[in-house]
This record gives structure tokens, sequence and C-alpha cells, in this order.
């Protein structure tokens, strides 16, 4: 979910290949279930709209994560996101579907490891889940910066302690740990995917699902929504 400017010819196709609302693939059924989006490092709940809607054409009601840039302490995110989830469970009386991109999706499995009782199905979309800090070199520099003025002090982004400290601990462990049987886990990857190593996608306990996509571009790629329907039907 890094955010290229200007961006690239492949995100720029995969964002057409959704511009027309008239002709959207058909969403899968959400008879009214909640769905929580959240995105990727650097990004916010607009780098999701598109799906968001398209989602909610199908009869999911959107519950936001609120994020504006996913850089903050995993802990405080999940502490968060968990109120909100609880909220929209409460309003529709049916467990939930998580949809995460890139971090988001390591932030949705710790969810839905610590509260299976809210959660539905897990999708994630380009999401290191067996090492979150499987990247391409060109995204290390983000990292480090953001790590940094964490660690000095500045509100609102991980530090290093994060990452081996107490505060993450419990995320830590829900991110690794086995996951609960009655939720549905689908792990979305791209073998050409130019931000995130995809074997670090390979969770066992999802059932896996290859697409040709970008990283950036995967919540908005024709060929991810289409495969996204088929595999929530199937499983």
């Amino acid at each position: 979910g890094l955010p290229l400017f200007p961006p690239p010819p492949r995100v720029l196709r995969e964002w057409l290949s959704t511009r027309d609302h008239r002709d959207w693939p058909v969403p899968p059924d959400g008879d009214g279930r909640p769905v929580m989006l959240i995105p990727g490092f650097l990004a916010g709940d607009t780098s999701l709209t598109r799906m968001a809607v398209w989602l909610r054409t199908g009869g999911y009601k959107l519950a936001r994560s609120g994020i504006a840039w996913n850089m903050g302490c995993m802990e405080e995110t999940v502490e968060k996101l968990e109120g909100r989830l609880e909220q929209a469970v409460a309003d529709t009386g049916q467990k939930a579907m998580i949809v995460g991109q890139s971090r988001g999706g390591s932030i949705g499995r710790a969810l839905a490891v610590l509260r299976p009782d809210l959660t539905d199905t897990l999708v994630t979309l380009g999401s290191p889940l067996r090492d979150q800090l499987a990247v391409k070199p060109r995204v290390w520099p983000s990292i480090a910066t953001v790590g940094v003025l964490g660690t000095l002090g500045m509100p609102g982004m991980f530090s290093y302690s994060c990452l081996r400290g107490d505060c993450c601990a419990r995320t830590r462990e829900a991110v690794a740990g086995p996951f609960p049987a009655d939720v549905a886990f689908l792990s979305f990857f791209s073998r050409s995917d130019e931000v995130v190593r995809w074997e670090a996608c390979l969770d066992p306990a999802a059932i896996q699902v290859e697409v040709e996509a970008s990283h950036v571009g995967m919540g908005m790629a024709r060929e991810v929504w289409v495969a996204l329907t088929d595999a929530l039907a199937a499983a």
C-alpha cells in the first residue's frame, strides 16, 4: 500500500480496470454482514474506498478502520479496531469479514486470532504474514524513517520497541500464532509483487490464492475482485 507518484503503468491499468462502476464484476454476497477494510503501510481508508464501495453493492455493511496513515503501533491499532469491530457486529448481529492489504492484513490476522467471536472471514492482500519484515529493499528507507521518528517520540508512529519489546508482544504472537479453525482465511499473493516478498504471504493456515497484480494495485485490480468473489463462494 505504498503511495507512488506518478503511478507506474501497471498500477494505472489496474486503477482503470475498475474505474467505471457500471462495468464492475459481480461482488460477493454480503447478506448484511459487516466488512472492515484495513489499509497497508503508509496508507489510509481512502486507498481502499473503491473496493469498499464494490463490496457494499454486494450487501456488506462497511465498518471503517479509521486509519489515516497505517504507521502506528500495532497493539494500539488492534485495540482501536477491536472497538470498531465490536460495534459493527453488535449493530448487524453478524460476524464480520476483515480485508487487509499489506500491513493491514497482518493487523487483520492478529485481530481475527484475538477476536474470533467477531470474525467470520479474513482476506489478506499481499500481506507478509510469515515475516512482517519480508519486504523488498526499496521499502526499507520508509520503514526505517518511521521507526526512528517513532523511537524519538513522534506520536502516531511505531517505534523499534514495537518489533522486539513488550508493547506489541500480544499482537506479534497473534500474527504468528495458530489460526482459529472456525474462521475462513484467504491469502492473496502475486509473484510479481514489487513491495512484499511473495513467499511471506503463504501462511499455512490460509487458502492461497495467486493473482497477477501489483502490490499497490491489488485492492483495485479487476482480476483480484473476480478472484475474491470466486474464492469466497468456494470457501
